[in-house]
């Protein structure tokens, strides 16, 4: 196209030039007493000289009085680019971890920049990576001032704030936060995380359902975490004298996670406690059929507490049915046939669960629960010190019983409880027994969930294990 027009405009030069030289003709001009005669093509050259040599003064004049202007902005440009580069590379010196170049390359990024957004990010980034959080609060502060940045000035206040175990401050940062960008992952988990913390289960249960519309967790997860959450709303309500509360707070939990064995023995007990045996006995027996547990088994006995203990060998009789084959079936009416003097039932069921594997036998060995059981037993049937004394030495060797171990950090506990004492992780606690033997952690005082003194250094998170096992409960309060 290009060559096209220029074609045709050669062409018309020639044209032109070929009519004016077919017909020529003369101009005279007068200029006071002069005459001047000249051909018209030479009028036409003049007049086009005079338009180039008058073009030509335009541009220089231009370029005179444009100069200092173009230099300045071939600085700044200039300054731009080496700020830039001085960004970059004081990004990679964060990510490397060189403190030192960090601080040096926002330095020089700050002073060819000015300021901008991201040099603020940087030098808070480099302060924090040499140490100097009061620095880095500075910049994050500063932040707070420009709309562009003050979502991540934000969050790294709200990360210092964590730091230093301030979570009252985190929680007020975490709903600003909210406030700007409602639905992004960190502030999501963040007030979750926080507001469990605090004990504040209405406030985390919404947080939840708004994690659950952005898709943040496994459907099984959110109602797992809801249970738990409404298993504390519904020890609070109880706490509060409102027993009606209390009752269908504990109901709906256990729909929400029947296999979630404190929500279930609390159900069953609210029942017993409003004189509703019959329905708290099939509460128990819906979650055992779900996932056995002893802690449903103690509930149990609770419900027959008044009852001669052969009345509470048949209320275990009757719960073990619904799993018979079950450790914790075998491992429970042993208990009450003890308690009953049912000897040979004891012994059936404790060598059903394992009592019956002898040393150098290649089943596995019997655990420390029944180890202790057998030692009863042969104390109680036969008198038999020295076989009691034998069995309580298998203990030594025999696999640690069930505990309540952190999914998040491994802490071990004999209860459930809500939040762990040692990372201060939401809902972390599966019934499993440990790798090892390890001390157990201190049973939790009352309202330990909401107040606890353990701070964690880390940002919040939802905790989503891979695997959750038989995530069961602990104690009821």
């Amino acid at each position: 196209m290009r060559l096209l027009f220029t074609l045709l405009l050669m062409a018309a030069a020639v044209a032109a030039a070929v009519l004016i030289a077919n017909q020529p003709g003369h101009v005279a001009i007068f200029w006071q007493d002069r005459r001047i005669d000249a051909p018209v093509a030479v009028l036409i050259a003049a007049v086009i000289a005079a338009a180039l040599i008058l073009a030509a003064l335009i541009w220089l004049l231009r370029r005179i009085l444009g100069g200092p202007g173009a230099f300045l902005r071939r600085r700044r440009e200039r300054r731009r680019r080496e700020g830039y580069r001085a960004l970059t590379q004081g990004m990679v010196a964060v990510a490397a971890g060189d403190a030192e170049e960090a601080r040096r390359q926002a330095r020089k990024a700050d002073a060819l920049l000015a300021e901008p957004p991201l040099t603020l990010l940087l030098s808070a980034q480099a302060a924090q990576l040499n140490g100097d959080e009061d620095a880095a609060k500075k910049y994050f502060a500063a932040m707070l001032e420009r709309g562009e940045t003050e979502f991540l000035g934000l969050r790294g206040l709200l990360t210092q704030a964590l730091k230093r175990g301030d979570e009252a401050t985190a929680l007020r940062l975490a709903e600003r936060a909210q406030a700007l960008r409602p639905r992004t992952p960190w502030v999501l988990t963040s007030l979750f995380e926080l507001r469990t913390r605090r004990g504040d289960w209405r406030a985390a249960e919404a947080s939840l359902a708004e994690a659950g519309k952005a898709k943040l967790l496994p459907e099984a997860t959110l109602r797992r975490h809801r249970a738990a959450l409404l298993h504390e709303e519904s020890k609070a309500a109880e706490a509060a004298g409102d027993s009606a509360a209390a009752l269908s707070l504990a109901r709906k939990a256990q729909d929400l996670a029947p296999d979630f064995a404190p929500a279930a023995a609390r159900h069953a007990l609210l029942l017993h406690r409003a004189g509703r045996d019959r329905q708290a006995a099939k509460a128990l027996e819906a979650a055992w059929r779900r996932a056995p547990h002893p802690l449903l088994a103690e509930a149990c006995r609770t419900l027959a507490e008044a009852e001669p203990a052969l009345a509470r060998f048949k209320r275990i009789a009757t719960l073990a049915a619904a799993a018979p084959e079950h450790v914790e079936s075998r491992i429970a009416l042993a208990e009450a046939a003890l308690e009953a003097q049912l000897w040979g039932e004891a012994r059936r069921h404790l060598e059903a669960a394992g009592a019956g594997a002898g040393p150098g036998t290649e089943v596995a060995p019997p655990a420390a629960r029944i180890c202790r059981l057998m030692a009863r037993l042969e104390e109680a049937e036969h008198g038999d010190g020295a076989a009691a004394r034998a069995w309580l030495a298998r203990i030594g060797e025999a696999p640690p019983d069930p505990l309540y171990v952190c999914a998040a950090c491994a802490a071990e506990s004999r209860q459930w409880q809500p939040l762990c004492p040692r990372c201060r992780a939401f809902d972390s606690f599966e019934w499993q027994s440990p790798a090892r033997a390890l001390p157990a952690l201190p049973e939790p005082s009352a309202g330990s969930g909401a107040t606890g003194e353990a701070k964690s250094a880390e940002a919040p998170h939802l905790l989503t294990p891979p695997e959750r096992r038989s995530r069961q409960g602990g104690a009821v309060a």
